[in-house]
């Protein structure tokens, strides 16, 4: 291959392999205290894997208000007091329409549930269950949710 061709392929693939990662929001639902302590899992949509509820930014809400009604539309959190706080990140690669991977940071939002109701948006989508922070840390794979998850 000469020079020109490489350089031309360089100055073309380089900037897609350093592209920035995009970003998502999610909310580490909780409820019970202490050693009771609980987190809500739910089933993805395309795999079946157990994540937290998490998304895009929605246009006219914060991180945490996105992240809470990502709660509310995959999980039926229908009340809940979000920490405004980000408590941790975690990476992941995530497969869009069409099979392209994009490498993902998600910001956490610690929310209290108050109250969980049986129909939401996605309820025909997903299954939910309420489990013990290391059990949570268990079900996940990404490395940087498990170890978020094991520090509850």
């Amino acid at each position: 291959m000469t020079d020109t061709l490489m350089n031309a392929l360089s100055s073309v693939v380089g900037p897609l392999l350093r592209r920035p990662k995009r970003l998502q929001v999610a909310a580490l639902c909780l409820k019970g205290e202490g050693s009771g302590k609980q987190v809500l899992m739910i089933t993805s949509r395309d795999t079946g894997r157990w994540v937290l509820p998490k998304g895009w930014p929605i246009d006219g809400y914060d991180a945490p208000g996105s992240a809470l009604q990502e709660a509310w539309e995959e999980a039926g959190v229908k009340e809940a007091e979000i920490d405004p706080d980000m408590i941790g990140t975690y990476e992941y690669a995530k497969r869009l329409t069409g099979g392209a991977a994009v490498d993902v940071e998600v910001q956490v939002y610690s929310a209290k549930v108050d109250k969980l109701v049986d129909q939401f948006p996605e309820s025909d989508e997903r299954s939910r269950k309420w489990v013990s922070p290391m059990d949570a840390a268990n079900m996940v794979q990404e490395p940087g949710l498990q170890e978020l998850l094991r520090q509850i």
